[in-house]
C-alpha cells in the first residue's frame, strides 16, 4: 500500500536548465517528491517559455528570477546551492567554471551537491565546446543514418530522442549520485551528453560493425534478423504491426492465420532460411491483413498470443482503455493554455507512487516564497533586487 512520503520527499533541486532535456530531467524528480526550484532569467524568461512543451516539461516546478550573469545574481545562487541536493544545468561546457561556479567549487560549501550537466557532447572531448540541438545529436549519435529507407535520404525520428533521452539517463544519474553519497557523504558531477543517450541505446549496432566492419544500412521497417515483423494494412484502412520473431510466435502466428504448415515449409526452416526469405512471409502475412478489418485481425491475433497491434496516433491513444486504466492521460490546469492533456507519470511505483505536483509555473511565481522564507531575504531586500534587475 502506498505510503504517506513520496521517495523524494526532502530533496530539493534547483533546475538552471531550459528548453527540454534539463527541464525534463527536473520534472521527472519532481513527479516523485523532490523540490524542484527553476531559476530563469528575470523578465523574459527561458527561451521556451509560452511553448506547449515549456507547461509539460515544467509541471510541479517553482519558478524563481535571477540574472547569473551579474555577479550579485551569482551569488544570490551560490547561497541558493548550499541549501540543495542537485543542481541541473544545461548551460555550454565550461560556463560554470568561467562564473566561478565551478561544481567542486559549489562543493566547497555544499560537500553533498549533486551537479547534473546535461550537454550536446559531454563535459571533454575535441567536440564538447561545439553547439548542438536534438537533431543535430541524433545525426551525431548515428540513429539518423539508419532511420528511413535505402532509396531515400534519412529521416528524423518523430520524438525528440536524444533530450527526452538525455533528460532520462540525467535524472538516473542523479538518483545513483545520491545513492553514492549515502555511501561517501560526497556529491559528485553527473555528465551526459545529448547524443551519447541515444548511443547508449542503440542495441547491437556496434557489435555488428565490430564484427562485419560494414556499417548497418537503411532498411525501412525491415531491421536485419527481426522476422517476421512489419505492419501491414488491414481490410478498414488502418496499419497492424505483427511482431513474432521468436520460434514460438512464429508457430503461434502460422496457426493464427491458418496455416500452421508454414512452420516446416523450407523456405522457414531453419531460421536462416526464415530470415533470408523475410519478404515471402512478409507478403503471406500482407495478404492475411488485408482479408480482414482491424478488429477482426486483431482478435485472431490475441486469442492465439501473437504480439500484435494498431500503429497508434494520439487520437487512438486518448480514446485507448488501456491508457485510461494506467492513467496515463492527465489533465494538467495550465494558467497559460487552461486544461492541457499530458502524459502521465512514469515509472510506476507501488508504494510510494509518482504525482504530477501542479502546473508548470508563472515567471517568478514563487520569488518571494524563496528568497524570504529559503535564503532570508527581507521585502525590502527584494524589492531593491526587482528594481535593479537582479531578479
Amino acid at each position: 500500500m502506498p505510503l504517506s512520503l513520496p521517495a523524494l520527499a526532502g530533496i530539493r533541486v534547483i533546475s538552471a536548465g531550459q528548453i527540454l532535456a534539463a527541464p525534463f530531467c527536473a520534472t521527472l524528480l519532481a513527479e516523485f517528491g523532490a523540490e524542484v526550484i527553476k531559476v530563469e532569467p528575470p523578465r523574459t524568461g527561458e527561451p521556451n517559455r509560452g511553448n506547449l512543451s515549456f507547461e509539460q516539461d515544467n509541471r510541479g516546478q517553482k519558478s524563481i528570477t535571477l540574472d547569473v550573469t551579474r555577479d550579485e545574481g551569482r551569488s544570490l545562487l551560490r547561497r541558493l546551492l548550499a541549501t540543495a541536493d542537485i543542481l541541473v544545468e544545461n548551460f555550454r561546457p565550461g560556463t560554470l567554471e568561467a562564473w566561478d561556479l565551478a561544481p567542486e567549487t559549489l562543493r566547497a560549501d555544499n560537500p553533498g551537491l549533486i551537479v547534473v550537466r546535461i550537454s550536446g557532447y559531454g563535459q571533454h572531448g575535441p567536440c564538447r565546446d561545439r553547439a548542438a540541438f536534438d537533431r543535430v545529436a541524433l545525426a551525431f549519435s548515428g540513429i539518423t543514418a539508419v532511420t528511413g529507407y535505402p532509396d531515400r535520404p534519412p529521416v528524423r525520428p518523430g520524438y525528440f530522442i536524444a533530450d527526452y533521452g538525455a533528460g532520462i539517463f540525467a535524472a538516473f544519474g542523479a538518483l545513483a549520485a545520491l545513492r553514492a553519497r549515502d555511501l561517501t557523504g560526497r556529491g559528485q558531477d553527473v555528465d551526459v551528453a545529448l547524443y551519447e543517450a541515444v548511443w547508449r541505446m542503440s542495441g547491437t549496432h556496434a557489435a555488428s560493425y565490430g564484427l562485419t566492419g560494414r556499417d548497418r544500412p537503411r532498411s525501412g521497417n525491415y531491421y536485419p534478423g527481426v522476422v517476421p515483423a512489419e505492419q501491414f494494412e488491414t481490410a478498414d484502412g488502418h496499419y497492424l504491426v505483427i511482431n513474432a520473431t521468436t520460434q514460438r510466435a512464429f508457430e503461434r502466428l502460422c496457426a493464427a492465420i491458418g496455416q500452421p504448415e508454414l512452420v516446416a515449409d523450407p523456405r522457414f526452416t531453419p531460421r536462416q532460411n526464415l530470415l533470408a526469405n523475410h519478404e515471402a512471409i512478409h507478403a503471406i502475412l500482407r495478404t492475411w491483413a488485408a482479408g480482414r478489418t482491424l478488429a477482426e485481425a486483431q482478435a485472431i491475433l490475441d486469442r492465439h498470443g501473437v504480439p500484435a497491434a494498431k500503429v497508434y496516433q494520439v487520437s487512438d491513444i486518448v480514446a485507448d482503455d488501456h491508457y485510461a486504466a494506467r492513467e496515463q492521460l492527465l489533465t494538467v490546469d495550465s494558467p497559460l493554455y487552461g486544461p492541457i492533456l499530458q502524459p502521465g507519470v512514469v515509472p510506476r511505483l507501488t508504494a510510494t507512487p509518482g504525482a504530477v505536483p501542479g502546473p508548470a509555473p508563472l515567471l517568478g511565481e514563487h520569488n518571494l516564497e524563496v528568497y524570504t522564507a529559503l535564503l532570508g531575504l527581507t521585502p525590502a531586500e527584494l524589492q531593491d533586487l526587482s528594481a535593479r534587475g537582479i531578479i
